[in-house]
């Protein structure tokens, strides 16, 4: 079978997943779909594929549409901020002591695979940090995956069933809505936000590129729209289907053991985020659920559609997750090579 229908199928089965949780009305179907059945067809050994061009294609579009919810009223409350913004690197380095010694202690990984397995954000740059330092990166690319797998499903779920949150239905405009200047305008965001960032090496620059310029659009007064609902669902569907399709080529039987390590060490996250959150919610007065999804060990954009999902402050937590992966870039590496070294066997 070719790439091309590879691809095609992981997508169509992503479609259908998102069409069942939608007809179910399960939060975020299109995402959360897609990524259940896309993750069952790989580990039964279909034959899916994940094309990361267009994966990052349909990321800058959700990137321009978390770029739309920056407004002025944003600015009123930055204050609001900086506690979330201590409570990330705060959380984050708590993640990775508790993480690293677990996956250590239970998982029986080396030194280097356990660091880079707990580090909660920057998947793509701790996969290929973690290998080039010696680690094994099926585990890390493995860990990740199922990380954010679990982090997405319980935290969805958690606010529909005990929360009470709805899901608002298709996420951005009606296509009839979109006057051609405003599409011209916010392809124009994605277009050029993702190569700029690149260009300047942004972490997630094929998210963080397009959200800069669409904000800085918003902020700015020249487009007030967002784009249209069901380009976000596919994109949405694209997402889902990738994260599924990183679980190709492993076998269930094979790889039980690493999954079942990597559902702890998310559960140990989450439940981390979720002490931060209580506890800096008190202190600063701010919204404990946006405060814990800003502190989510899920990814930047699929914890930012869950944001978005249930209408809670998108900007706040888009934010938090950017410089979280900003800083996790530039530190982790630094510290991993000051930690001791693994003794050697006699």
């Amino acid at each position: 079978m070719t790439f091309a229908a590879r691809l095609a199928l992981a997508l169509a089965l992503g479609a259908a997943g998102g069409a069942v949780f939608y007809a179910l009305n399960l939060p975020l179907p299109w995402m959360l779909g897609a990524m259940s059945f896309v993750t069952i067809a790989a580990l039964s050994g279909a034959p899916v594929a994940s094309a990361p061009r267009f994966r990052n294609a349909m990321v800058a579009v959700l990137g321009v549409l978390l770029g739309s919810q920056f407004n002025a009223e944003i600015f009123a409350r930055i204050a609001d901020w900086y506690v979330g913004l201590a409570g990330v690197a705060a959380s984050s380095g708590l993640m990775i002591v508790l993480c690293t010694f677990y996956y250590r202690k239970v998982g029986g990984y080396d030194r280097t695979s356990a660091y880079f397995s707990s580090i909660p954000g920057g998947l793509s740059e701790m996969m290929v940090l973690g290998e080039a330092m010696g680690g094994d990166a099926r585990r890390i690319s493995l860990s990740h995956g199922v990380r954010i797998l679990t982090a997405v499903f319980l935290i969805a779920f958690y606010f529909r069933l005990f929360e009470g949150y709805q899901p608002i239905g298709l996420i951005g405009a009606e296509v009839s809505a979109l006057g051609w200047q405003d599409g011209l305008v916010l392809l124009a965001c994605a277009a050029l936000g993702w190569p700029g960032a690149r260009l300047l090496r942004v972490p997630a620059a094929q998210l963080v590129g397009p959200l800069a310029l669409s904000a800085a659009a918003h902020l700015s007064g020249l487009i007030g729209a967002m784009p249209p609902g069901e380009i976000v669902a596919a994109a949405q569907v694209a997402l889902g289907a990738a994260i599924g399709a990183r679980f190709v080529g492993a076998r269930f039987r094979e790889i039980w053991r690493i999954m079942f390590i990597s559902v702890g060490a998310a559960m140990i996250m989450v439940a981390i985020a979720a002490a931060f959150a209580l506890i800096l919610g008190e202190i600063s007065g701010s919204s404990k659920t946006a405060l814990f999804l800003a502190l989510a060990p899920g990814g930047l954009a699929e914890m930012s559609i869950i944001a978005l999902s249930f209408g809670t402050a998108a900007a706040f937590v888009s934010t938090h997750h950017i410089v979280r992966i900003i800083i996790l870039v530039v530190v982790a590496p630094a510290i991993f090579r000051l930690l001791p070294k693994d003794r050697q066997a006699p």
